[in-house]
């Protein structure tokens, strides 16, 4: 029933369980000391520390009201405990635990636990590449300041390393790179820093990075160095650009020349191969033709013997036709009666084999061939002429 119905207890409680005063006056707020009281003896009967029956409710009640709330503190910092201790490794990840101190165990990915504070864990995405980009001004070999930037990218390999044997490994590998870039400039030419040797120079600075990272034991793997395009300080900038441009004017002329040897010592060659095939010709022609007459010179020689005046004939007329066959004059003999030689001169003949063997002439050497022929044909009637005087 309400507290407040007819024949309830309306007259000596109120809503929170208190009695009313003796003055049957109604208290607004409930008695907050009462309320207390009896949430520690509920708390004292959870964890065994309620008061007997019988016992004097004074000095237990605050025993008990103590040993309730050590009681909430020692739940209170287990649930933190628990909290704190347990951990999940993800699949990119690796956990390394240190027990008082020294190292217990790297942890893999999964739900895991530890125990503070006698543990102490360090966990790091071990799969994640990671990058850092330097820039500074080296000295080349032949003593040349120019800026180089690079981009180192690592991972972490040995998570152990990592946290143990080195304080703050990539402070360490930043300084590493300082020093193999420096050693890799220093001794490399400028026109090879500035130009096609960028692809040499991050072979090499990975290679002696990598090995100065092993040194150390810092548990770190440089997967790629990068170098980009370097440059001149900006206050030569200009007397390198110059430098450039003439090292560009020199290849330019250089590749002219080459283009041009190229092009004329193939042929010199060839001219010079083609007079030594000319020579070697001439040579077999002419030792062929000379072991021919002496062949037919051997074989005349026998058919000479055979028949002296037959054979000394018939040289002779082939000696003449040959002769004849190459000259444009006809020589006709005299007769017994004692008439002298008549030398003819065919000019016709001689004007239409001209024509006919050899190329148009103009100019000087037409005229001079119109005068040898005038010439020709003044001489043949002066000879004729003399035939008839006599």
């Amino acid at each position: 029933m309400a507290w407040n119905e007819p024949g309830g207890n309306s007259n000596n409680q109120d809503p929170w369980g208190g009695k009313r005063r003796n003055n049957g006056d109604r208290k607004g707020p409930p008695d907050l000391d009462e309320a207390f009281r009896k949430l520690q003896e509920s708390l004292n009967g959870l964890f065994g520390g309620g008061k007997k029956r019988g016992d004097d409710g004074g000095g237990s009640g605050k025993s008990g009201g103590f040993g309730g709330l050590l009681g909430i503190g020692l739940v209170v910092l287990a649930a933190v405990w628990l909290y704190s201790a347990v951990y999940v490794v993800d699949e990119q990840e690796q956990a390394v635990v240190l027990r008082f101190g020294k190292y217990y165990e790297t942890v893999g990915p999964g739900l895991n636990i530890y125990f503070p504070p006698i543990d102490k864990k360090y966990m790091e995405n071990v799969t994640r590449e990671r990058a850092y980009t330097k820039q500074g001004q080296m000295l080349t070999e032949d003593e040349n300041i120019v800026e180089v930037p690079l981009t180192v990218q690592y991972k972490i390999s040995n998570l152990q390393d990592f946290v143990l044997s080195v304080d703050q490994p990539e402070v360490s590998l930043q300084h590493a790179t300082d020093s193999a870039l420096r050693h890799v400039v220093g001794s490399t030419a400028m026109d090879q820093v500035l130009t096609e040797g960028r692809e040499l120079m991050a072979s090499e600075i990975k290679e002696r990075l990598q090995r100065f990272m092993d040194t150390y034991r810092t548990g770190i793997t440089v997967t790629q160095v990068n170098v980009q395009s370097a440059a001149a300080p900006r206050e030569v900038q200009e007397a390198f650009d110059d430098v450039i441009r003439a090292r560009e004017d020199e290849q330019r002329s250089r590749n002219q020349a080459e283009t041009y040897a190229n092009g004329v010592v193939p042929e010199a060659r060839g001219q010079a191969q083609r007079i030594l095939e000319d020579a070697n010709g001439y040579r077999d022609e002419t030792v062929s033709r000379a072991k021919g007459e002496a062949d037919r010179f051997t074989k005349l020689v026998a058919e000479y013997r055979k028949a002296p005046e037959v054979t000394r004939q018939r040289l002779y007329l082939d000696t003449m036709q040959e002769v004849f066959s190459n000259t444009s004059k006809v020589l006709v003999t005299g007769n017994k009666n004692g008439q002298s030689n008549l030398l003819y001169l065919p000019l016709d003949k001689m004007v239409e084999s001209g024509r006919s063997t050899s190329t148009p002439v103009t100019g000087a050497a037409a005229s001079s061939n119109e005068a040898n022929a005038r010439a020709a044909a003044d001489l043949q009637q002066q000879q004729a002429r003399t035939r008839e005087s006599r």
